[in-house]
């Protein structure tokens, strides 16, 4: 792995965790396949994913979950569903 690409990639995500499964990820992608977004002399996946991420190309975002409801709520809602039954 190319220090100098690590660094430039920990620029634009500080998260070392976020950084190390964003980079795993397009690695994957590259091995399997994938073109590259840039031109590098690495042959590792890894390296190129790196420079990728650090040259501003690749990013990430977190899935949004659907908030779960609270107690009171479905407390609410069982009950309205129990007197249309009636």
């Amino acid at each position: 792995m190319n220090n100098a690409y690590l660094a430039k990639a920990k620029e634009k995500i500080p998260d070392a965790q976020i950084l190390s499964i964003v980079a795993a990820k397009r690695a994957r992608q590259l091995a399997l396949g994938a073109r590259p977004m840039i031109k590098c002399d690495a042959e590792d996946h890894l390296d190129v994913a790196l420079l990728e991420i650090g040259e501003g190309l690749l990013s990430y975002e977190f899935g949004l979950e659907k908030k779960p409801e609270s107690a009171d709520e479905a407390a609410a809602g069982s009950e309205e569903a129990g007197t249309e039954n009636a």
